[in-house]
Parts: C-alpha cells; structure tokens; sequence
C-alpha cells in the first residue's frame, strides 16, 4: 500500500513538472508525435488497402485455380526472358481440362487486352474493358448479377454478339432505364444486353477499372478483335484458365490433375520444369503481404528516425531538468529519499512525457486516417495493434532515453546538491 502510493506521489509530482513547462514539453515530444502520428496514420491506410484486395480476391472463392503463362512472381530480366519463351495458353487447354480433368467442377477462359469505347445513341463510355469469357464464368469466378442473365454455351459455340455490362457502362447508358434486350456497339458492331454485373470490389475503393467492364463470348471476342486464342506462340490473345475443384475434391489434387494434364499436353520430359504457370488466391495474397511487410518495415524505419529525434530531445530537456533541480534532489536526499526514489521520479517523468506524446500521435494518426476515409475513396482500418504499437514505441523512447538523466540524478551527492547555486 505504501510502495502504490509512492508510485501515485511520483507521478504525480512528474504530471506537475510537466504541466509547469508546457511549451517545453510539447516541443519536446514533437517528434515522437510525428514518428506515432506516420505510424498510426500510415498503419490505418495500408491495411485498409490490404482488407479491400483480400475482399476482391475472395469473390474467386478459396478454391479457385489460376492457369496461366507466366506467375505473379516474375522478377529478374532474366526471368521475363524465360517467359518471352512459353508458349501461350490456348482455348484448346482449356477444352482439354474441361474433357479430361476428373477432379474439376468447371473450367473458364480469360480474353484479356482489348479495350475500346461503348456507344449506345449518342451517348459513349471511357475506354473500357472488354474481357472475353466463357458461359462457366459466373460459376467459377463468383461473378453476382444484378439483372439479366449471363451468355449461354449455345451462345458461346455460335459467336453471338451478346454482352453482360459491368455497372460503369450501364450507369452511363440506362439510368432508370431496363437494360435487357438493348443494343450497344463495340468495334462498330451490334451487341444484345443480356445481363448486368453487380458492382464488383476493388482494391482500395478506388476506380481500378473492375466496375468499367464489359463481358463478351471468347469466341465473339476473337471475331471482333481478330485474335486467335489457339496460336501458342507470339501473335496470339492473352489467355488465362481459371479452374474450380469438384465438391469434396483437395485443391491440391485439383492442381496435381491439371499439371499432369497440361505437361503431357506441352511434351514436358521428366526433367523438365514447366512452362505454365499455377497460382490460387492465397499464393497471390501471400506475395501481396510479403509486399506490405516490406512497407511496414520501411514506415517503421523512417518513422524511427523522428522517434530518435525526440527521444534525443526528451533526453537533453531531462538533463537540462536535473540540472535546474539539483537543489531540490539535494533536499529529497537530505529528508530521507533514497537512490531508487529520485531515479523513479525523473525516469517516470520521460516515461509520461513520451508517453503524452504517444497518445497526441495515436489521436493525430486516427483523425489523418478517419480524414482520408471520409474525403477519399481510399479506405482506412484502424486494428488495435498499431495503437498498440504507438504507445509502445512512445514508452519504450522515454525508457531508453530518460535512463541515463534518470540515473545521474539518483547519483547526485545531496552535500554537493545543496551548495549547488
């Protein structure tokens, strides 16, 4: 009970130390309220990006197999050589895992790299995506209609000139207006609204182009672009294969299934690696996170430097402290304070005053993310830890750097701190 209400009295005494030097204090926690206020602030955006992009892969559902030429890992240019190499994807590997495939629910083909403007009367879109598919990719991408239906395999085998629209183009053509059954124009060409995506996630809440989508047969797509997804080398479209697993069926032995298939189609040796590429969802969010850790670590590392500083300064104004209160430690000594007492005081004292400045860059941080998410599209997630991580790094600052004032203080002589003038 005693030692409790020591500890109150020397908080206390440091709470009014401070209060008595307010200006001084508030410079002096500067620059830990920076280094905390990035830390927070920085901490809230990042992982709201990294909450939006792990919302836009999920709708692939956790299953979902990638096929494609060359993986999300490519790195060094002689990598990018190597891929230059591979041969392309083609629908009829797609066709092939449809046939042979036993572990597989479904299987849908990507047309990517066509974009161009869609009219309808007068009115026009910006530059769009047109993404060729085939009628399985509601079922394997978990893309949600808002109205219509999605294009029919008939459809798909006759080259129909049918088009779901995502919500950009449909906001731009049909306010208030039924969409089915209308004709918009790509490429000069007539195409029948059949359907109406629902809005799709995007990474961050910002317009990355998921929503400016247009959605066409593949076989519709090769006529009107006049690609050949059934070349594999140079000149053809970009393919990729998306693969869903059979309902009890591993994914991992879905993805053994679809290497065994796609290596005998290529004529890969044993001892060949090979010349496609498999992903899922989690591989790609793995080198997404891999990405994000390496800016937390660059963020903690330049927000470390204005931690440094202001630690430096808690240090000097704590020497300058010692040195404007050595008759008084004199006095303390003198009634009976002992060592441990005197180096507590000033060693608490860094401690709140670090501490304050924490607490300022924790609510600074919170109102910079709070700002962006309501005046941008940009959103912010404020997880428990980064305060955590805020109040942390505030006290252990003022630990470090309140140590060695703490300690010349409790070793001051109380003779030679009475005479001091």
């Amino acid at each position: 009970m005693l030692k409790a209400a020591l500890y109150a009295d020397t908080i206390s005494m440091a709470l009014g130390t401070l209060w008595a030097n307010k200006m001084r204090s508030f410079l002096t926690v500067l620059g830990i309220v920076i280094g905390i206020t990035a830390i927070v602030g920085m901490t809230a955006i990042m992982r709201g990006f990294s909450d939006s992009i792990a919302a836009m892969f999920k709708q692939l559902g956790p299953d979902t197999i990638i096929l494609q030429r060359a993986g999300h890992e490519g790195g060094s240019e002689i990598d990018r050589k190597e891929m230059q190499r591979r041969r392309n994807l083609t629908v009829d590997d797609m066709k092939a895992l449809n046939r042979e495939a036993k572990t597989l629910r479904a299987v849908d083909l990507w047309l990517l790299g066509a974009s161009d403007r869609l009219f309808y009367g007068s009115t026009r879109t910006g530059q769009t995506q047109i993404r060729g598919t085939s009628e399985k990719f509601p079922e394997v991408n978990g893309l949600q209609l808002a109205m219509g239906r999605y294009f029919t395999e008939n459809e798909v085998e006759h080259r129909r000139n049918v088009v779901v629209l995502g919500q950009t183009p449909f906001k731009a053509f049909f306010q208030n207006v039924d969409p089915i059954g209308k004709v918009v124009k790509i490429r000069g060409t007539g195409f029948v609204v059949v359907g109406v995506a629902a809005q799709q996630p995007s990474i961050g809440g910002l317009d990355t182009n998921q929503d400016s989508l247009a959605l066409i047969p593949y076989t519709t797509y090769q006529k009107t672009f006049g690609v050949n997804a059934n070349r594999e080398r140079s000149g053809s479209a970009f393919v990729l294969i998306f693969a869903a697993p059979r309902e009890g069926v591993k994914r991992e032995a879905a993805i053994t299934e679809i290497e065994t298939i796609m290596r005998i189609r290529h004529g890969l040796k044993l001892n060949q690696e090979n010349d496609f590429d498999i992903s899922t969802q989690d591989m790609i969010m793995q080198s997404f996170e891999k990405i994000t850790q390496g800016l937390y670590l660059g963020l903690l590392a330049i927000s470390s430097v204005a931690l440094m500083v202001g630690g430096i300064g808690v240090m000097a104004i704590m020497m300058i402290s010692v040195t404007e209160r050595t008759r008084e430690i004199g006095v303390r000594k003198a009634l009976g304070a002992r060592r441990r007492e005197i180096l507590w005081q000033f060693l608490v004292e860094a401690l709140v005053l670090t501490s304050l400045g924490g607490l300022l860059g924790v609510v600074a941080g919170n109102g910079i993310a709070l700002t962006v998410r309501l005046l941008t599209p940009l959103p912010a997630s404020m997880p428990w830890w980064s305060f955590a991580i805020g109040f942390g790094f505030s006290g252990a600052v003022g630990l470090f750097f309140g140590l060695f004032p703490a300690f010349k203080a409790s070793r001051l002589d109380p003779i030679e701190a009475l005479r001091y003038e």
